[in-house]
């Protein structure tokens, strides 16, 4: 009997997220050199541009451990979660908790994630508004959306055990902080504060806001497929960004299968292809499904409701 042949994983695929941290490190270590060298300040930029894609993948490894697939050790996963979490001004077991919702109720009301553009009462110009703030101050605006999902009247997290590890994890976040400020404050070197952490992170904060629009937003269709952009690269830099991705880009086979590690996602890219007139076929860059993504932002909805709101009126 013939048997279809053991697709085996790269171990650069599956050592992603270790790569990323290494690469990350000496990046910092090159941006610091060149800063206390008093070098030309134009040499620090590119280093700060790929530490803000380095962080940006470390934020898809922050997605990877709410879902156990980061680590198989689960307090290993579940200490790399919060430490992520904790410099991305977001609770690890907040964001847990939040984005069950994006997964159990995909695209709908209920989905904490794509708040407002879920909403079908949202008004266009409050939509507008908000894709404009997300987009361009990403490191803010993320953890208030998760904010907002936590303390609003009604909010989908209700069990006192996760709400009681919530609060002691954004107590954490705040004396992590204040010790970093007095650190940075005692010895007075806020030069590196800026170029190494703030300037990076406000970029990989924006970069992350405009994944998240790639994945969803202006799409309204009714299945997984058709409110969902994959990006499947045709060339080797292509493959290299989804690798430092963690793979995030196959991002329609992550909701069929939330429990294979980023690393199996390429292997299941037949699963995404279009079978409806309405399904979208993968995108071959992020470039091309960003011209997809413009077209959307002067009404950003996402939904098939919007398309149920339109028949009743």
């Amino acid at each position: 009997m013939n048997t279809a042949p053991a697709i085996t994983t790269h171990w650069v695929s599956r050592s992603a997220f270790q790569i990323v941290v290494f690469l990350f490190l000496f990046t910092e270590i090159a941006l610091g050199t060149v800063l206390y060298s008093g070098a030309s300040l134009w040499w620090a930029v590119p280093l700060v541009l790929l530490a803000s894609h380095l962080m940006h993948g470390a934020a898809v490894g922050f997605h990877e451990a709410t879902h156990g697939l980061l680590r198989k050790n689960r307090r290993f996963n579940e200490f790399d979660g919060v430490l992520l979490g904790i410099f991305s001004f977001t609770s690890f077991s907040l964001y847990r908790a939040a984005h069950q919702t994006h997964h159990a109720y995909f695209a709908t009301e209920r989905d904490e994630e794509l708040w407002p553009f879920v909403f079908t009462n949202a008004p266009r110009w409050g939509r507008i508004l908000v894709a404009c703030i997300e987009l361009t101050l990403g490191l803010v605006y993320t953890p208030l959306l998760f904010l907002r999902s936590f303390l609003r009247k009604g909010s989908p997290i209700r069990s006192p055990k996760v709400r009681r590890r919530i609060w002691r994890e954004l107590a954490l976040m705040v004396v992590v902080w204040i010790g970093i400020i007095a650190a940075l404050s005692y010895w007075q070197v806020w030069h590196y504060f800026v170029w190494m952490y703030l300037a990076p992170a406000f970029i990989a904060g924006n970069l992350q806001s405009w994944r998240k629009y790639v994945e969803h937003v202006g799409l309204t269709g009714s299945t997984l497929n058709s409110a969902t952009r994959h990006i499947v690269a045709e060339g080797w830099a292509g493959r290299l960004v989804a690798t430092t991705l963690l793979h995030e880009p196959y991002h329609g086979v992550h909701h069929l299968h939330l429990g294979i590690p980023h690393a199996e996602l390429p292997h299941h890219v037949a699963e995404i292809l279009p079978v409806t007139p309405d399904e979208l076929p993968p995108f071959p860059s992020y470039r091309i499904a960003m011209l997809d993504v413009f077209r959307s932002l002067g009404d950003p909805r996402v939904g098939a409701q919007w398309h149920r709101n339109a028949k009743q009126t």
